[in-house]
């Protein structure tokens, strides 16, 4: 398989051919609590089910790395095994949002060194709309003995924000209405990074809720601005969107930074200066969803 994501038909293959496959249920969004019920209730055969809050971010504490910091990476091993990862293992992650929280999982194992990580393309719903069967209760997996690394997958943090902005783009990830500060549900201040260019994750996606194509995405990128040979990095509100927004634009051609601290470290650092209002020209197809 090449490329970050997997589709129902491939997963069907490589679960039958027998070789050591771990599925991660990530069944989160923003404002819910029920995650674990929802997957207790159908989830794919064999799925364990991931915490987003407890075992993909590490405690926010006093806000200063942002809402969900990067778990710290000798506990992230911890809980990697405790999902049942072995060495060798293919890992697919899913969940019921399209990808946008499970992109979370899904940098994270590759941020620390796994290279036969996927997402799901259309989640928990493309295999539910193929017919395939779903099972209830919960998976208790035997741990594995997976030996993680770390910074594997490039990062920007908030010191390095002005040198991308002057040598590449920054895309905000949140929906338009965040980014140009209309409302702001969650976080201190609404508004955006200044130079920042409005990609919501969401346009990523086509009416099925599975990505557009590589060649409908590099347009799309490519029109806003993103170049091949200079930097992209990505964010949102609290580093997870951006993750499916990294994924997108590996799809494209390019290899993006997260900035994990995003929106929620940015607007709570006394002194970051905000924008609010719409950049020149819209993200391509916006409303018009293929």
């Amino acid at each position: 398989m090449n490329g970050p994501v997997i589709d129902v038909p491939g997963l069907q293959e490589l679960l039958a051919a027998g070789g050591p496959v771990v599925l991660l249920d990530v069944r989160w969004a923003l404002g819910s609590t029920d995650g674990f019920k929802q997957y207790q209730r159908g989830h794919i055969p064999g799925a364990v089910y991931v915490d987003l809050e407890k075992e993909l971010a590490a405690p926010a504490g006093n806000g200063a790395a942002g809402r969900h910091p990067l778990p710290d990476p000798r506990e992230f091993e911890r809980t990697a095994r405790s999902w049942g990862i072995s060495a060798g293992d293919t890992v697919v992650v899913y969940d019921a949002v399209s990808g946008t929280s499970a992109a979370r999982a899904w940098w994270l194992l590759r941020h620390a060194g796994m290279e036969s990580v996927y997402l799901l393309d259309g989640g928990v719903v493309a295999w539910h709309r193929a017919g395939l069967a779903l099972e209830g209760g919960s998976v208790v997996p035997r741990p594995g003995d997976v030996e993680l690394t770390w910074d594997r997958m490039p990062i920007l943090e908030m010191w390095d924000v002005p040198a991308q902005l002057a040598a590449g783009r920054l895309l905000d990830a949140r929906a338009k209405e965040r980014y140009r500060g209309d409302r702001e549900p969650v976080d201190p201040i609404p508004g955006h990074i200044p130079g920042a260019v409005n990609a919501p994750a969401t346009e990523n996606l086509s009416a099925e809720g599975t990505f557009r194509s590589p060649g409908e995405l590099r347009a799309a990128f490519g029109a806003l601005g993103v170049r091949s040979g200079a930097p992209v990095a990505v964010y949102c509100g609290s580093g997870i969107t951006a993750a499916h927004e990294v994924v997108a634009l590996e799809l494209a051609g390019y290899k993006a930074a997260l900035y994990p601290g995003s929106w929620s470290q940015w607007s709570s650092t006394k002194g970051s200066p905000v924008a609010t209002g719409q950049q020149p020209g819209e993200w391509p197809g916006t409303g018009q969803r293929r």
